[in-house]
């Protein structure tokens, strides 16, 4: 049964996201070490995950021992989630970027919420969370 409205996140869907997922591209990723972004993108890849920076301003670059590219689209890898850092209006964009590209899980940050945007994720059979932090789920399910 489909949540109620889409800022819902079925039980158990956290959980099984982080733990199905093995590659995800970091959108909105930060050099600077100080920024929540860059902090959450070294807790992922200290957890196992492989993590792929996403920012035009540094694309070409290398951060945290990764290639940045400019776009979901110039990864020449498949990625199973989307994490976004971007504001909950930007977020749509992203969203149909990682529906284009085949991705399976979107997550939208602490504060990030686009429902229009869960909507249209969930009709392309991918699975969202909004509003949320892995580097505080990962410890509360114990991972």
């Amino acid at each position: 049964m489909p949540p109620s409205t889409a800022n819902e996140v079925e039980p158990g869907d956290v959980e099984h996201i982080l733990r199905e997922t093995k590659t995800i591209a970091l959108v909105g990723a930060s050099a600077n070490p100080r920024r929540d972004s860059h902090e959450v993108m070294r807790f992922l890849q200290g957890k196992g995950y492989r993590v792929i920076p996403v920012n035009p301003g540094l694309a070409g670059g290398d951060l945290n021992g990764e290639k940045v590219y400019a776009t979901l689209g110039d990864i020449p890898e498949k990625i199973d989630m989307v994490d976004i850092f971007r504001n909950s209006e930007a977020a749509g964009a992203v969203v149909d970027e990682a529906i284009a590209i085949g991705a399976r899980y979107v997550w939208m940050q602490l504060g990030v919420v686009n429902n229009e945007a869960a909507t249209r994720a969930r009709a392309a059979g991918l699975k969202i969370v909004m509003n949320r932090c892995p580097k505080i789920e990962i410890p509360k399910l114990g991972m």
